[in-house]
């Protein structure tokens, strides 16, 4: 059986291309996605600046939060006198006291973000000098050479140095590299004025003993560090090896749950996606040899002798295919996942790493998808006698098989189970946790109903196209309904791909726009000073009430909390005002107590999530950094259900953030002054006040939604190679479909058909798959989309642009159209009787 299917595969190069292009790209895609989700997983940082630490000790980000671990968004400070313990730890021979802070180079230059350190860490990394002196008094500082470079600096120069609130100029007295990559730029103060712009403790960098067993080491630190955390602080923990950079890089932690969930999500959908289209592919090829298998059940073959024929047939397409995926998923899913962190979705310090698998589990789906394709397609030609396969070769008209009529309603009941909780149950961004699961599952059970869909809808189209089209439409319908069940294996993929495209693109769209007008509701200023290192002097927002033009100014500063029976287990976004200024900043619209209360240990909470909380009580609140503060309702305020956001003073919360002061002040003007005159007066204000600068309210409406934007931008990333895979599936089915009809095509032009008319004829045939699929793709993304936009946005119908719409149905009708008529027209050329009797 293999030399034979080795002899009939040199004269089946569409059915051999088509099946080695879908196994080979589904293969390469379901990997991605796993390569991805196993990065997620791992989540290792190496370690950059602190690479010549032996051992780090620091506080634990990940903290139980009754049966979940939430992390912190902030750096939770050391104990001030935890150094000490650990320097006497046996075999430490150095340990630094590490102060991160965020700052910034004034001056026209392009360099990377920068942090502040004091002079001491410079040997952790190491850092060695290559020009210039360390830094000896309080307005010494030493830059990296990318950054000095940058900027055009050399020892000797002033620079402008923002930290901390302020800015001030220094000058520069050295200049350091270090032997490896480090993704931020360094500007190394003296330890003493390290620790007046920054005095927490962000880590300690542990060097051991020449001679010390480290795993010994860092067993005695952890004793040390355990027995020195106070009750009720934060516990502090000793890392090593690749741990060390997510003490680095925070955000290697909480961006962590975000490329799982990405990659899961659409590893799955990749999956269920790739599924149907091998599977597609394979059984549609398989179909167009039921005449050939016909005549060899006539000539005396067994069902068995056909199966083990095409066992070998597929098993010779698939392998190859298999194995050169192999090979293509890694550098696919490496170059995707440096489009997510340059996109900043996923922290640059993560290593992208993809084992053996993802690739031995997207490869053995595959292969067994292929198998199970060629069996399904191919059990009714192996099995029926050989007068009834001659009868039926020409047409295959069965499909109702009982266990694909279950599993079609388990999955369409699904859909519906998910719908319903989303209308009922959800609210808010949350809603997309089952609005994006319903779109797979109606695209997954309609999909399995295909066949009859198919042959019901070209039923009821039929007149209407009779009506319009003439003679052609009337052969183009009669053709379409007697090949129903061939036709669904083109409007199968023509309708998964509108469904995930239209489905998940206006999902995020939705999404993104809820957000935005969540956020926008609430704020009420018209400007926004802030400064290039983070933080701004809470002093400032005096000298800015002052200005021209301005009605009312506050300080302002963002962070997550956790508070029970408000957000999720990712906590609850907190937003830090000023009370002078909040009724006049923000659109608090308190239903109880004063705005003017929010001070002191105090907050305002959403009237609908306060779970019967009133004015006066108290609640628990953790912090960013960790910090359980017990505080006094002070507010009560209508807030949109499913955004929930918490309401602090600034002074407040700003302790609790890394930066500690605020982050920007909010500026509202006077009735009658406008934006320019506003910015204008701001920036006359702030010349005695360098490193600040002005920006306007949609600069920070679009930073609060940031986060959402980004999300959105990678899962449209991901969606796109889904949509382009299921695209060129409609390619390759179209154009198998269509080249496997030229004995048809020979016959209807010996009986006096002329080519122009078959033309026509294929013409209407595309449009109807492409009509058909677009409308059941269109209901299977309105299984979702409606209930998902009444949950997020108190509306039917979703938002975003309805060129997304046009797009994806003139992409789909284009592709119907081109794979249709370019095989034809050269299905065409053949002379009728030549094509007429020729093989499908």
């Amino acid at each position: 059986m293999w030399a034979m299917a080795i002899r009939t595969l040199r004269y089946r190069t569409a059915s051999l291309s088509a099946t080695f292009l879908a196994l080979f790209l589904g293969t390469v895609i379901v990997m991605t996605c796993g390569g991805l989700l196993e990065t997620g997983v791992r989540n290792n940082a190496p370690a950059q600046r602190l690479a010549g630490a032996d051992l780090v000790v620091a506080a634990d980000r990940e903290l139980p939060r009754g049966d979940e671990t939430v992390v912190l968004d902030e750096r939770p400070p050391l104990d001030g006198s935890l150094t000490a313990a650990v320097r006497n730890v046996p075999g430490v021979e150095r340990a630094v006291p590490e102060r991160v802070f965020d700052a910034a180079v004034l001056g026209d230059g392009d360099a990377p973000e920068v942090q502040g350190h004091g002079w001491s860490s410079a040997a952790v990394t190491p850092y060695e000098l290559t020009a210039g002196r360390a830094p000896r008094g309080p307005r010494d500082v030493v830059l990296d050479e990318a950054t000095a470079g940058a900027y055009g600096v050399r020892p000797g120069d002033e620079v402008r140095i923002a930290a901390r609130g302020g800015a001030a100029a220094y000058r520069l007295t050295g200049v350091v590299r270090t032997g490896h990559a480090v993704g931020r730029g360094a500007v190394f103060f003296t330890d003493e004025r390290a620790r007046a712009l920054s005095p927490a403790v962000a880590d300690i960098a542990v060097t051991a003993a020449p001679g010390t067993d480290r795993g010994a080491l860092k067993d005695r630190l952890g004793d040390a560090v355990a027995a020195h955390t106070a009750a009720g602080r934060i516990p502090a923990k000793v890392v090593s090896g690749d741990d060390r950079g997510a003490v680095e890089y925070p955000d290697v932690l909480t961006r962590r749950e975000d490329l799982i969930a990405v990659a899961g999500a659409f590893g799955g959908m990749a999956t269920a996606v790739a599924v149907f289209v091998v599977s597609g592919t394979v059984g549609l090829s398989v179909e167009r040899r039921r005449r050939e298998f016909a005549l060899l059940r006539t000539a005396g073959a067994t069902p068995r002798q056909l199966r083990r024929l095409l066992l070998a047939e597929t098993l010779l397409v698939a392998l190859p295919a298999a194995a050169a995926g192999w090979f293509a998923g890694p550098p696919a899913g490496e170059r995707l996942f440096e489009e997510f962190t340059g996109s900043g979705m996923v922290s640059g310090a993560v290593a992208y790493e993809q084992g053996w698998l993802p690739a031995v589990a997207a490869g053995g789906a595959l292969l067994l998808t292929a198998l199970f394709g060629g069996y399904v397609g191919g059990r009714r030609g192996v099995k029926i006698k050989p007068v009834e396969a001659m009868a039926e070769a020409a047409l295959g008209t069965r499909w109702a098989h009982p266990l694909r009529i279950v599993l079609a309603l388990l999955f369409l009941g699904g859909a519906a189970a998910l719908a319903i909780l989303t209308w009922v149950l959800f609210d808010g961004p949350i809603a997309a946790s089952t609005a994006g699961p319903t779109v797979l599952c109606t695209a997954v059970g309609l999909a399995l109903l295909a066949p009859g869909l198919t042959k019901l809808c070209t039923v009821l189209i039929s007149g209407p196209v009779r009506l319009v089209t003439g003679a052609s439409g009337e052969l183009a319908v009669a053709t379409a309904r007697a090949r129903a069940v061939r036709m669904a294996g083109v409007v199968t993929p023509v309708m998964l791909a509108v469904a995930m495209a239209t489905g998940n693109l206006y999902l995020q769209t939705t999404q993104t726009d809820a957000a935005r007008e969540a956020y926008a509701e609430t704020l009420r200023a018209d400007a926004v000073v802030d400064s290039p290192a983070g933080t701004v002097d809470p002093a400032l927002a005096a000298d800015v009430r002052a200005a021209d033009g301005v009605a009312a100014a506050g300080a302002y500063v963002t962070g997550t909390g956790w508070i029970d029976g408000i957000g999720d287990e990712d906590g609850v976004p907190l937003q830090g005002v000023d009370a002078r200024g909040a009724a006049r900043t923000t659109a608090l619209e308190p239903v109880a107590g004063d705005v003017a209360d929010l001070t002191g240990r105090t907050v305002a909470l959403p009237a609908g999530a306060a779970g019967g909380r009133g004015v006066g009580d108290t609640v628990q609140v953790r912090f960013g950094d960790g910090a359980e503060v017990p505080l006094r309702v002070a507010v009560l305020f209508a807030g949109r259900d499913g955004y929930d956001t918490v309401f602090l003073p600034a002074d407040l919360l700003a302790g609790h953030t890394d930066g500690g002061l605020p982050q920007q002040i909010l500026v509202t003007a006077e009735d009658g002054v406008g934006a320019a005159e506003l910015t204008a007066s701001l920036e006359k204000t702030l010349a005695d006040h360098p490193g600040t600068r002005v920006t306007d309210r949609d600069e920070l409406i679009e930073a609060n939604v940031e986060d959402t934007e980004t999300q959105a931008w990678a899962n449209y990333l991901i969606l796109g190679m889904i949509v382009a895979y299921t695209a060129l599936s409609v390619v390759n089915n179209l154009v198998l479909s269509v080249t496997g009809r030229r004995r048809e095509f020979g016959l209807q032009r010996l009986a006096g058909a002329t080519r122009r008319q078959v033309l026509r004829m294929l013409t209407i045939e595309a449009l109807i798959v492409a009509g058909i699929g677009v409308g059941l793709g269109t209901a299977a993304a309105a299984t979702a989309l409606v209930p998902f936009s009444h949950a997020a946005a108190d509306s039917l119908l979703p938002s975003g642009p309805l060129s997304i719409y046009g797009v994806t149905v003139a992409g789909a009708v284009a592709l119907a159209l081109t794979a249709t008529l370019v095989p034809g027209w050269a299905a065409l050329r053949r002379r009728p009787a030549e094509a007429a009797l020729a093989e499908e």
